[in-house]
């Protein structure tokens, strides 16, 4: 993206934070930071703020060793730097009265560490407080076509390691939950990848049953299905895709119906899902399949979850979520059932909503084998 485009944004932030009645809004290092600068970089213990002011030019306060390289990659003028050795709440005090943000509303970032926020408090005790994402989470949640564009690399390069996991077969019997996350990560890689966008998970057999089990030293039998749900980044933007499989022999025979349920109700949410429908909408789509099937009880999580810069974000389909999609939402669609000390059964794709329908964004076979 061109630095217009990231000062095209904190435009429509500065916009949308007089429109709520707030003065401000201050991010750290965060998605939000790199939503607004391009800047992606981890959180640490130094102070690194940036302001974005309902009125004015935005400014950004980071330790000197970052200073050359902000003012090189990022297209904020107003770049403030302290040393190791100055008190950095003096230069946060500095940079809140340059912006007169002693009272007001003011947002901070929804992942701030308590650290700043309480030194943010302790500066500007008059001020009232809220999240960033009254402001910017409107603005993030439709996708424009760059951020599109890397959305399909990405979900392009969870297909192909697909296929190869696939072709495994029989082969992927005797490793280990952990290797297989390993060489999961190599595919997606060599697929054009950018690491992981989260922590794979690799759940075998009862392992499965657990939504979040991440992967362990379980080796994989023949007849085990296998949940596997992984992502990678491309340009910033992640993929996130799930696919059951059995990599030899043939499964539990309720296995079988399970996942024809499960199929059935990811295809009924998919195919509700158009402007103006809600998000509840999508999930009751969904639930009431797996409910029909008398597993209603065993689908223990929401249908999806918005997908950007961050692999959770707006908006979240789940039930009583009123929200009506709009075109550029992109968001997963996974349900799934487990069964506690059995297996788990879960099939994902990311679907994004088109002027007249959906799209989605994974084509790769959803069946077992």
């Amino acid at each position: 993206m061109t630095d217009d485009a990231y000062a095209a944004r904190r435009d429509r932030a500065g916009e949308r934070l007089r429109a709520i009645g707030a003065e401000a809004l201050i991010c750290f290092p965060s998605r939000n930071l790199q939503y607004l600068t391009g800047f992606a970089t981890e959180p640490g213990e130094r102070h690194f703020l940036l302001v974005v002011p309902a009125e004015g030019d935005p400014s950004l306060l980071v330790p000197a060793l970052y200073g050359t390289q902000l003012r090189e990659e990022t297209s904020v003028e107003d770049v403030r730097t302290w040393a190791d050795g100055d008190d950095p709440r003096s230069a946060t005090r500095d940079l809140l009265e340059a912006h007169d943000l002693r009272d007001g509303r003011l947002l901070v970032d929804d992942t701030m560490w308590a650290r700043f926020t309480h030194d943010l408090r302790a500066i500007a005790p008059d001020a009232e407080w809220g999240l960033a994402s009254e402001a910017l989470a409107d603005l993030r949640v439709r996708k424009d076509g760059t951020e599109l564009a890397a959305l399909r690399a990405a979900a392009a390069a969870a297909d192909a390691t697909v296929e190869d996991l696939r072709e495994f077969g029989s082969d992927a019997v005797g490793m280990t939950e952990h290797e297989l996350a390993d060489r999961i990560a190599d595919r997606l890689a060599a697929h054009g990848g950018e690491g992981t966008s989260f922590e794979t998970i690799v759940g075998a057999g009862a392992n499965g049953a657990k939504p979040h089990h991440g992967h362990g030293d379980r080796e994989i039998r023949a007849g085990d299905p296998v949940v596997l749900d992984f992502g990678t980044r491309v340009d910033g933007y992640p993929s996130d895709q799930t696919r059951t499989l059995v990599f030899a022999d043939d499964p539990p025979e309720e296995y079988r119906t399970v996942h024809a349920v499960v199929r059935e109700a990811q295809a009924a949410a998919v195919d509700a899902v158009e402007p103006g429908v809600t998000a509840a909408a999508v999930d009751r789509a969904a639930r009431s399949v797996i409910e029909e099937a008398g597993y209603g009880d065993r689908f223990v999580h929401r249908t999806g979850h918005g997908v950007g810069l961050d692999v959770h974000e707006e908006p979240y389909v789940v039930a009583g979520n009123d929200r009506e999609l709009e075109t550029g939402m992109v968001f997963s669609v996974e349900p799934g059932i487990y069964l506690e000390g059995r297996f788990g059964c879960r099939i994902e794709d990311l679907v994004v909503v088109t002027d007249d329908g959906v799209e989605r964004l994974n084509a790769t076979d959803r069946g077992w084998r």
